[in-house]
């Protein structure tokens, strides 16, 4: 099998725009993702597409509509919040498995309002208001409560993640929201579902984000491999049964075994990992996060976040990008944005947010249902 590459890659700048539809915001990134490595859709073999809203609408191929039919074929897929990384990795296993040279992935999403989750049809007995709550704002306080109850997490320090991803925001042009959040602004904001007030709530926004994915031969024909970024490891899993998914949902174990999949893909380790995108949903969850893959030891994610080693400048920076909190969670999209903030990063293109020596980094999603994606990437040797 050959290496695979990520030679052009963008995203739009995060927002709400209801005058447009779901394949011309995608259409916008692939075009960018294009422009970024200097081809065509012409130059296409293949087109892998994410969306979760519209999943029977064939996405990909209005995308292609707007861009350019070349008669490629055409991947579409859902998969939770692990859409557009799950549009990624098909994409890429495409290049690795040697099909395939030159591929697009494209994550798009338009999302509505109000909250995510909660009832829905069928028949039996419904958890909602009996076991719980099924809306992801319940779910991850939840979880965050679970975490407090066992390690003694304080508000505070969950309330400290939002403080984190809005100042890195600031620092970028695509986040939807570039504004600062002091702590005593994020803990008497209004409350969603404790721990979580609505300024530690990730924002539903509209958006898109694009990849080309090239095998080594072909990036090193077309001159490529100077910006190109390795794609080191791809994982994807769900959950095993358990029992306590019958009353409470588990945002922990298939981060852990994905975590697991990729450092073994990869041959690295946590400690080798010098900046991390992950999937924070929710204050609460980026706190899970740290632990599940592996940044810190049980119990020790409040000492992390208390102490700014996941901040920019610290030990290891977690969601520079300003994350889902300020960035903004458009379902589809958000994998390939991720990857498109690391790859920035490994290439030194982050401007003043940029991790200095960065030379692999992580991304992470997941989408309760259950899916969760990781991805390794790593800078190529000059």
């Amino acid at each position: 099998m050959t290496d695979a590459f990520v030679v052009g890659i963008d995203m739009i700048k995060f927002g709400r725009f209801p005058e447009r539809t779901v394949p011309d915001i995608g259409a916008e990134s692939a075009l960018l993702a294009l422009d970024d490595c200097g081809l065509k859709i012409q130059d296409m073999q293949a087109l892998y597409c994410g969306n979760l809203g519209q999943a029977s609408a064939m996405v990909g191929q209005r995308i292609l509509q707007e861009i350019g039919q070349t008669g490629m074929p055409v991947v579409n897929c859902a998969n939770a919040c692990a859409t557009g990384a799950t549009a990624f990795r098909e994409a890429w296993m495409s290049v690795k498995a040697g099909v395939y040279d030159l591929v697009l992935a494209v994550g798009v999403e338009q999302m509505g309002k109000g909250l995510l989750g909660g009832v829905g049809g069928g028949k039996g007995i419904p958890r909602e208001g009996l076991l719980g709550s099924g809306t992801m704002p319940a779910v991850f306080a939840e979880a965050g409560q679970e975490h407090a109850n066992k390690y003694g997490t304080t508000f505070e320090q969950f309330a400290k993640v939002s403080v984190k991803n809005h100042h890195h925001s600031t620092l970028n042009a695509k986040a939807m929201y570039q504004i600062e959040t002091p702590l005593d602004v994020v803990m008497n904001a209004e409350m969603i579902a404790y721990p979580n007030t609505k300024l530690m709530c990730s924002v539903n926004v509209d958006g898109s984000a694009a990849a080309v994915i090239a095998s080594e031969k072909k990036a090193r024909e077309l001159g490529l491999m100077a910006r190109a970024v390795k794609v080191s490891a791809s994982a994807l899993t769900s959950d095993p049964w358990q029992e306590r998914d019958l009353v409470m949902p588990d945002v922990n174990t298939c981060t852990r075994r994905a975590r697991d999949k990729a450092f073994e893909m990869a041959g690295v380790g946590a400690e080798d990992i010098d900046l991390v995108e992950l999937h924070d949903c929710f204050a609460t969850a980026e706190i899970l996060h740290y632990e599940n893959l592996g940044l810190c030891d049980e119990g020790e994610a409040g000492r992390l976040i208390d102490e700014g080693e996941t901040a920019l400048g610290g030990r290891i920076p977690v969601n520079v990008s300003g994350g889902l909190l300020s960035k903004g969670h458009p379902l589809g999209a958000t994998g390939i944005a991720n990857i498109y903030e690391v790859s920035t990063h490994l290439r030194g293109e982050a401007g003043k947010r940029q991790v200095e020596g960065a030379k692999v980094g992580m991304t992470h999603v997941i989408g309760l249902g259950s899916a969760c994606g990781i991805h390794i990437l790593e800078k190529v040797a000059a």
